[in-house]
């Protein structure tokens, strides 16, 4: 039986200020994550839902944002 153990996530906003980095374009980097990559989709009543990671998630954003800054030309809005 598979147990979940995720006991808590930061959403997009909390990290991008965490991380001094700019909200839409952690989205943009960030799109291309699943949920295997820590990534989560938090729904309220009313919310078109929040982009929230786990502390792996959180992990794997370091990872992206590293490899986006080396090459800018791999996102491409």
């Amino acid at each position: 039986m598979h147990v979940n153990k995720v006991s808590h996530v930061k959403t997009i906003s909390h990290i991008a200020r965490e991380l001094g980095e700019n909200e839409d374009w952690l989205f943009d980097v960030a799109a291309e994550m699943e949920p295997e990559d820590g990534l989560i989709w938090v729904y309220g009543i009313g919310d078109d839902g929040v982009m929230a990671f786990t502390d792996f998630g959180i992990e794997t954003l370091v990872e992206l944002i590293k490899l986006y800054k080396d090459d800018p030309t791999l996102l491409k809005r």
